[in-house]
């Protein structure tokens, strides 16, 4: 039986963490519909206007559709 995944691609942001950035990107896709894997593409970061360091990482996701 043949499988088939639809990919998209995603930043997640956040003050906490790179794990924190991209569990909560992850999350939010698999509200809309289940995510079958994820892979991380790119970790960076800025210093926001507070002087807090921001983390945001891109995130390939991956979901079944047939």
């Amino acid at each position: 039986m043949a499988k088939s995944y639809e990919v998209i691609e995603r930043v997640g942001i956040s003050t906490e963490g790179i794990s924190d950035a991209a569990g909560s990107v992850v999350s939010e896709a698999h509200q809309e519909k289940p995510v079958a894997w994820f892979k991380i593409l790119e970790q960076r970061g800025r210093v926001n206007e507070e002087g807090k360091p921001e983390f945001q990482v891109v995130v390939e996701i991956g979901r079944k559709i047939s």
